[in-house]
């Protein structure tokens, strides 16, 4: 299951800031200490009247050690408070001019993590730790790169080195069973080799897509919903399970096409792991933090928590979420947590307490 990752509680401060603060907090710490070495020294001045050697100078007025004392101790709250105001200004603007970089760092994540692997920060300046941490990332970004350029070659590869020999035996064992009073168990190959394309077809799926990211189209979530569900109607009353739909607007923002095999695989999992006369429940509609939710429920076998926990994973099924009618694959949640992925949302899977499974689907709503 996705999860939101996890914050810590607090108001959120801008590494900006706690610089600027760091900066004038450093400033004033060291115009009190430069205040405390004048103190120091004022001690050692005679502490007898004080006269100027100039007669024309009439207008000083300080003429001992403590009237020298209570001038420095006023002028020292407004050179505190100059210092403040000097660190708080100055150290905001550098502390903007040294973490410009990161800007840039920032947005390139914020880049790449919406798809654009191809993007790269090259980031010029002198050979600091931000340069290095830029070049360190664009290095990343290429490894990741050729590693998804490997496995959409290794995909399209995999799709004609194994559909043209099962094709072929595809073909072989049609010809094979038209032959009159063909033994038997040529029909069972068949089926066998059906079950091999259909396992083919759909790892080639879930690699494409783990190879692809979601497109960016604005769309109404209950679209492909209602679609999927109508294609499963025959499915449903083949099955004799009650299907049964509650749609309402929820604007997103993604991949009409996955979106589609997302709602089409919730859709069948909820029949083929069902029971008889039961009951398969659909919703999707708008969260009030205008997330897009989409919702199966059905009857079934008492699941544990921790088969739950594990559903996602490929070819895994829980107790009793056995194959039937030759349908299935054991791919259908696998594929429905790598859309939801794509799609910046989250999955959650619960047991219902009398048997079956509920599946939440939680999309950033447009």
């Amino acid at each position: 299951m996705n999860r939101a990752p996890l914050r810590r509680p607090g108001l959120p401060v801008s590494a900006r800031l706690r610089l600027t603060l760091g900066y004038a907090a450093f400033l004033v710490v060291s115009g009190m200490a430069v205040l405390a070495g004048v103190y120091i020294v004022v001690r050692y001045i005679p502490d007898y009247p004080l006269t100027t050697s100039d007669p024309s100078v009439t207008h000083v007025n300080i003429t001992s050690r403590g009237q020298i004392v209570d001038a420095l101790v006023d002028v020292s709250l407004g050179v505190l408070l100059a210092l403040a105001a000097i660190g708080l200004t100055g150290g905001w603007f550098l502390a903007g001019w040294v973490l410009r970089p990161l800007h840039r760092i920032d947005a390139a994540v914020r880049t790449v993590a919406a798809g654009r692997l191809d993007h790269r920060i090259r980031l010029t300046g002198p050979d600091d730790e931000f340069r290095r941490l830029a070049d360190a990332f664009d290095h990343m970004l290429d490894r990741l790169q050729d590693a998804f350029a490997v496995q959409e070659r290794f995909a399209a590869n995999a799709s004609h080195e194994l559909r043209t020999p099962l094709a072929i035996t595809a073909t072989m064992l049609d010809v094979a069973r038209r032959e009159p009073g063909h033994d038997p168990v040529f029909d069972r190959l068949t089926e066998v080799n059906a079950r091999a394309v259909g396992i083919t077809e759909a790892l080639l799926r879930l690699a494409d897509v783990d190879a692809v990211t979601a497109a960016a189209e604005p769309l109404d979530l209950a679209d492909p919903v209602r679609r999927a569900v109508a294609e499963a109607r025959e499915e449903a009353g083949r099955r004799g399970v009650d299907l049964r739909l509650d749609a309402a607007p929820a604007p997103v923002t993604g991949d009409a096409e996955l979106l589609l095999r997302l709602a089409d695989n919730l859709v069948r999992n909820a029949l083929r792991h069902n029971v008889e006369d039961g009951t398969a429940t659909v919703s999707v509609g708008r969260a009030p933090d205008g997330s897009a939710v989409l919702r199966t429920g059905n009857t079934g076998p008492v699941l544990a928590p921790e088969t739950v926990a594990r559903l996602t994973e490929p070819f895994l099924r829980g107790e009793g979420r056995t194959r039937r009618g030759g349908e299935g694959y054991g791919l259908g949640l696998a594929l429905v947590s790598r859309v939801v992925a794509v799609h910046g949302g989250t999955l959650d899977l619960a047991p219902r307490p009398g048997g079956g499974l509920t599946v939440t689907v939680t999309l950033p709503g447009r």
